[in-house]
């Protein structure tokens, strides 16, 4: 079997990357525009350095692929505020070329990476995926924007597709760095280094974590079933504040860091979880759990300053 990864060489398509050694031949298209070389150090793979815009790249990366897993866009909703038209080009122009050059490869199945960003600050808990999205980003519309057009494939085209919505992924390589970053590698970072961790706000908010383990476990059981078509949420299904989060990375790490509170920030969501029972319905499960995956994350970010 032959996989393509585009944005192969970030957080999450490197652990794609990495689930498929000794098991597929793997190609990464990456520009590295928010990826890293470092998160594909020691894993085999063919590397083709471009952009999803390249038409030519793409179909030089598409060529002789059976499944495609589809995780290069803007990330950042913070960036997409400050640069909507490159995000609308990178995610939904992009996307449609991936989808394009797919079909004329005849690809088995393409996955998006959507995000559980198109909800909005809807305050409905759990999410479900017949919710009406509420987009609040460019980042969110693009992502809604390519789920209709991967669906409009698949219904029109015939090429089979899934979009998954993802909650909020953690797990080693993610970057703490980023002006951008999440809350857990920022956390981690400052607590191995015994510096204050800032929490927006009182801390009550939540959120619903999962362990990238298990956002690759639902990717590939997607790409696997190729009748599996429309939208999945993929998250644990349980919340957690973020207080909470902090807490925990402190005991982990064993940490002197303390708890600093900063002003909330406007349009911060309050509460978000998944329901993920379509997706446990047709047949996957999470093998992990936020305890497991915090643990390895912080053993992951302390080897690093070892």
């Amino acid at each position: 079997m032959k996989v393509l990864v585009t944005g192969g060489a970030g957080f999450i398509g490197s652990h794609v990357v990495e689930h498929f050694q000794g098991k597929a031949e793997v190609i990464v298209l990456d520009n590295f525009r928010s990826g890293h070389r470092r998160n594909l150090a020691g894993l085999q793979h063919t590397l083709i350095e471009g952009s999803i815009l390249d038409r030519a790249k793409l179909d030089e990366a598409m060529r002789g692929v059976d499944q495609v897993y589809h995780l290069a866009a803007m990330i950042s909703v913070p960036e997409s505020m400050l640069k909507p038209r490159e995000c609308v080009d990178l995610n939904v122009t992009g996307t449609l070329h991936v989808l394009e050059a797919a079909e004329a490869a005849r690809v088995r199945k393409v996955v998006l990476a959507s995000s559980a960003a198109v909800y909005g600050d809807n305050p409905t808990v759990p999410k479900v995926e017949t919710m009406l999205p509420e987009p609040k980003s460019p980042y969110a519309v693009t992502k809604l924007d390519g789920e209709y057009y991967l669906d409009l494939f698949r219904r029109e085209r015939g090429l089979a597709t899934t979009s998954l919505r993802f909650f909020n992924v953690f797990g080693p390589r993610q970057d703490p760095k980023s002006p951008y970053a999440a809350a857990v590698p920022i956390f981690i970072e400052k607590a191995v280094k015994g510096e204050p961790i800032g929490i927006f706000g009182d801390g009550e908010q939540t959120r619903d974590f999962i362990y990238v383990k298990d956002i690759i476990g639902a990717l590939t059981f997607a790409a696997n079933n190729p009748d599996m078509g429309g939208v999945y949420n993929v998250g644990y299904g349980r919340k957690m504040t973020v207080k909470s989060l902090a807490e925990e990375v402190i005991r982990l790490t064993g940490s002197t860091s303390l708890i600093e509170h900063k002003p909330e920030r406007p349009g911060d969501i309050k509460h978000s979880m998944a329901s993920s029972d379509k997706l446990q319905q047709a047949g996957w499960q999470p093998r992990h759990s936020v305890a497991e995956g915090l643990g390895a994350t912080v053993a992951y970010f302390k080897s690093l300053k070892a």
